[in-house]
């Protein structure tokens, strides 16, 4: 049984740690960004340094108080909000963000969990360096976060996700005590795997601190295109097409549906659209290769010539310089905000294998349709590694709340059918609070019960993060 972050405790912790540590729980650390969501706390704790969050976990475990990790509160799952049971500790690391030191030899960047991505992705930049970890919200996601929730994010095809981006760690442990873990080596065979062990478990086995980052060399010629597709499976094999003349150069391939544009037109008019009518099916293409006679814009207009022939698209747009870049990049990541404008019923956040995403979605659209045939559908996302965001809309001219009651079941069908082809319901976002009863009913038995024996074994209190990811 967990106890409230009470005057007694806050007053002792206070002494203990140097002055403007803790301060008062404002909206700012309550609320997740679609609003859904509100969280409780009894303060919030910004430590400095590594032995000060130590000290502030030692102090909680004592004390038996329950200790809610906060990084960029971009995350959409509530795995940064708390709105039941006592009122825990939050614990910000906005304040640990130096970028500690950088390894260009190695392609390793060392930095504490509190930096803003955006930041890191500077950092290396500065040393002619690519850290290529890119969302939507990198402006305010910090790097410490994406580990925690092992996020994903564009470029997954040919890089990875967070996990795959990480060398080492720096961490407090339940019980207080540091990990010094920040190795740059690329093999260290020495037991069990610690640093996995935390990337994805969202702060409910210890508080990342700080980390050893891989980098990349710098792509000697980038490119980006939209071309439009005539289906969901043309899109698939335009991919294979991609990968067989490219190789690893595709860094990134994002499946836009017609939905998503409309929206996007409608709520923000000024981000400029590359097609005059709206395709139903298109995908966006970034190449990121060595330099080549043609480089990567003279290998997009072979890849849509080869596409053309084969009959699997009928119309592109190539940007030809880095300003067209960024505008074909501003048609994809501001699709999510004109969403939440918009304001969705249920998001989801799936993975399914890639052969089979043909015949979901046109189930999907059935399942959704049968519990009301005026719901809209946006179904956009990372085609190259199977990761979806299947979200759905109310009717034309309603609110999401006049579809509350319905909600759930929305949610539910999705969820089923999912699992039925073989795929997840968390595919980037985590689990979080949102999605722990999820977990129970899809995830597998033996896997849920280990998970609950580590969670014992290393935080037997229950201290960290209480209620996410495992109830």
């Amino acid at each position: 049984m967990l106890n409230v972050a009470d005057e007694a405790f806050l007053e002792a912790l206070a002494g203990r740690l140097p002055d403007g540590t803790l301060g008062p729980a404002t909206s700012t650390y309550l609320e997740e960004p679609r609003g859904r969501y509100h969280g409780t706390a009894a303060a919030v704790a910004r430590p400095r340094t590594v032995e000060e969050v130590a000290t502030i976990v030692q102090a909680a475990q004592a004390a038996r108080v329950g200790v809610v990790p906060y990084g960029g509160g971009t995350g959409l799952v509530a795995g940064q909000l708390l709105s039941d049971g006592p009122a825990p500790l939050i614990l910000s690391l906005e304040r640990m963000t130096a970028i500690r030191a950088v390894y260009p030899d190695e392609n390793v960047l060392v930095v504490e969990a509190g930096a803003i991505l955006a930041n890191v992705q500077a950092a290396a930049t500065q040393v002619e360096r690519l850290f290529p970890l890119s969302l939507a919200a990198e402006g305010t996601a910090r790097i410490g976060g994406n580990l925690a929730t092992n996020a994903g994010g564009v470029n997954v095809l040919r890089y990875g996700n967070a996990r795959d981006l990480c060398l080492g760690l720096e961490a407090v442990l339940p019980n207080g005590e540091i990990w010094h873990g920040l190795s740059r080596l690329r093999k260290d065979n020495t037991g069990y795997d610690l640093k996995n062990l935390l990337i994805g478990a969202e702060g409910t086995l210890g508080i990342i601190t700080a980390a050893a980052l891989k980098l990349s060399p710098v792509p000697a010629s980038e490119g980006t295109a939209i071309f439009t597709v005539r289906d969901v499976q043309a899109a698939i094999d335009l991919l294979s097409m991609a990968r067989q003349m490219v190789g690893e150069g595709v860094s990134a391939f994002e499946l836009i549906h017609r939905q998503g544009l409309a929206f996007l037109a409608e709520m923000m008019p000024q981000v400029r659209k590359p097609f005059e009518t709206l395709p139903e099916w298109c995908v966006l293409i970034d190449l990121g290769v060595a330099q080549a006679a043609d480089g990567a814009e003279g290998q997009l207009e072979a890849l849509f010539c080869a596409a053309l022939e084969a009959g699997l698209c009928d119309d592109g747009v190539i940007a030809q310089s880095e300003n067209q870049r960024q505008e074909l990049w501003a048609v994809r990541e501001n699709i999510p905000e004109a969403n939440r404008l918009i304001g969705s019923v249920s998001s989801h956040d799936i993975s399914i294998p890639i052969s089979r995403i043909p015949d979901f979605i046109p189930a999907g659209w059935a399942a959704i349709a049968a519990l009301d045939p005026e719901l809209r559908v946006n179904c956009f996302g990372h085609l190259g590694d199977g990761n979806l965001h299947y979200n759905v809309f109310p009717a034309e001219g309603r609110s999401r709340q006049e579809y509350d009651a319905l909600r759930k079941e929305v949610k539910r069908v999705i969820h089923d059918l999912v699992h039925e082809y073989n795929g997840s319901m968390s595919a980037e976002h985590g689990i979080g609070r949102l999605k722990v009863e999820d977990l129970k009913t899809y995830g597998d038995p033996t896997k849920l019960a280990a998970m609950r024996a580590i969670k014992n074994a290393l935080d037997p209190n229950g201290i960290m993060n209480p209620g996410a990811v495992l109830s």
